[in-house]
């Protein structure tokens, strides 16, 4: 189960409710308010707590002036609100800027300067040290525990909420009732008692920095509150057994855990207490069973993790040997398709080159000439291609520069019966050779459906031009001259301009121009977006 949504919020603001009706539980009537009224300054104080992880700041502002307001009154909820306003710090301080924070701190500082003060009485250096200190811890440590947070693998919060939880039930509810009986004010027991037990919310994250926290505070409680020393010992224990679980070192265990035997000693051992070996021996027991847990724990949690890694390591190694497999296939079909266009292009190269001997001069000839080049270069790109797709990591050798290979198109298709009128700026070569290499492509493939579609004589117009972060090219033909016996097309020329223009992440638009002609005009941008090569 994940804590979310508003069952926290209710949580929330039924503990902050409960927190004050337990502190105030003996109080009775003030000059100001009577005993009845601490019902519903509970629910004042209490219940703007289930807006807190929404409305931090806004919560901490209302409870700095509910403190001030009930210290005025001479409510006891005083004490709450001062209890919930640093924990409403804390919370500020992880979720909120640091601009909002420290106005919610400096409230506070005020807030708890009053609360501090007697009235009539001045405010002291060290009364105001007190009241700063107050409120800026909790604010720093949220926004420590914000840059650290992540330190630990898992995301999940729920075991932390529980131990939070758990810890101030714990504390709350076993140590209440003695909160008036100390030589402490009632908010400084209880304020100690609910960072005792929310610390353990931060365990996972921090163990040695809670087991530390938790070691000062059973010896301040066995120094100034005895009554609360059990509840410490037990808070202390859970603290060493996280630590055990999330530390490896057994150095550190080991110091770890003869610190929470002297801890629990010094807790547990009075002036009139007798040692003995029983004794001693039940104590070590003691102290070594949360180990003992966290360390098992803490195995249980590291061969998990070892097992997700294999696990993770397998798919990672059946994804290499699918794509191993996808190459292998790749380089047979590429293969296969080099040696039967291979045979009859070279088939067509040699025929081409022996009618040419035979044949005079003239547009024939040239037409001969035009068929064995291109026949050679169709042969020399099959075997680039074959190579590329052998070794895909490898950068395919320009051919040629995208320019003269837009100029040789226009020239050969002019030499086929197109009157071509080509417009290429010198400014292109400034834009990245992808870009001008795939403008090349279209061209061709252009002025290629051109000719098939609407036949020699038409008159075509080629632009490829920068433009605004981009290459644009236009392939504008006008009306045929005459009606035309169409070439055989498989109509995947456009299909595959479209594809790769949507691979570098451009746009295409081919069709009629509205004067009996066709317009192909595609935009090539500069700049690859991150997934346009996907």
């Amino acid at each position: 189960m994940r804590w979310r949504g508003v069952p926290l919020d209710v949580l929330l603001a039924a503990s902050g409710v409960a927190l004050d009706l337990l502190t105030t539980a003996h109080a009775g009537d003030t000059d100001v308010l009577p005993a009845e009224a601490n019902i519903p300054m509970a629910l004042l104080v209490g219940l703007p707590m289930g807006l807190v992880r929404h409305r931090p700041v806004l919560v901490t502002l209302y409870l700095a002036a509910m403190l001030a307001t009930t210290d005025q009154l001479g409510s006891f909820t005083s004490n709450t609100a001062q209890i919930l306003l640093c924990v409403a710090l804390g919370v500020a301080g992880y979720l909120a800027r640091a601009r909002a924070t420290a106005l919610a701190v400096v409230a506070a500082i005020v807030a708890t300067a009053f609360n501090i003060a007697d009235p009539g009485i001045a405010l002291t250096g060290n009364t105001w040290m007190y009241s700063v200190l107050l409120p800026v811890f909790p604010a720093v440590l949220g926004g420590y525990l914000r840059s650290s947070a992540e330190r630990l693998d898992e995301r999940d919060v729920t075991p932390d909420a529980l131990l939070a939880a758990g810890g101030v039930a714990i504390t709350v509810l076993s140590t209440w009732t003695s909160w008036h009986s100390g030589a402490q004010p009632v908010w400084v027991v209880g304020l100690l008692a609910v960072v005792g037990g929310l610390s353990l919310g931060v365990a996972r994250r921090l163990p040695g920095l809670v087991f530390l926290l938790q070691g000062v505070l059973l010896v301040s409680a066995d120094a100034y509150l005895n009554q609360a020393v059990n509840t410490c010992v037990i808070l202390t224990l859970i603290a060493i057994g996280v630590f055990a679980m999330r530390v490896v070192s057994w150095a550190w265990t080991v110091a770890a855990y003869l610190t929470g035997c002297l801890l629990t000693a010094i807790a547990v051992v009075g002036d009139d207490t007798s040692i003995t070996g029983f004794r001693v021996g039940v104590l070590m027991t003691l102290v070594a069973t949360p180990i003992a847990i966290g360390r098992y724990l803490g195995m249980r949690r590291a061969a998990a993790a070892s097992e997700r890694l294999r696990a993770e390591e397998a798919a990672r190694a059946a994804v290499a040997q699918v794509r191993a497999d996808q190459l292998a296939e790749r380089e047979r079909i590429a293969r296969d398709v080099h040696d039967i266009v291979a045979h009859h292009v070279g088939a067509m190269v040699l025929r081409a080159s022996a009618a040419r001997y035979t044949a005079p001069d003239g547009p024939v000839a040239d037409a001969l000439n035009d068929i064995r080049e291109t026949g050679h270069q169709v042969l020399q790109d099959l075997r680039d291609l074959l190579d590329l797709l052998r070794d895909p990591e490898r950068q395919p050798d320009l051919l040629a520069n995208p320019a003269d290979v837009v100029r040789e198109s226009a020239e050969r298709m002019a030499a086929a019966g197109l009157v071509v009128d080509l417009d290429l700026d010198p400014a292109t070569d400034q834009t990245p050779l992808i870009a001008r290499a795939s403008a090349a492509r279209i061209v061709q493939e252009g002025l290629t459906n051109v000719l098939k579609h609407a036949g020699p004589g038409t008159r075509v117009r080629v632009s490829v031009t920068p433009s605004e972060e981009g290459l644009a090219v236009e392939v504008r033909n006008g009306r045929p001259p005459t009606a035309i016996e169409r070439l055989p097309s498989s109509g995947r020329g456009l299909a595959g301009m479209r594809e790769r223009v949507r691979t570098l992440g451009g746009t295409l638009s081919a069709g009629p121009d509205g004067e009996g002609g066709w317009l192909l005009a595609v935009h090539l941008p500069t700049r690859l977006s991150p997934g346009s090569a996907a």
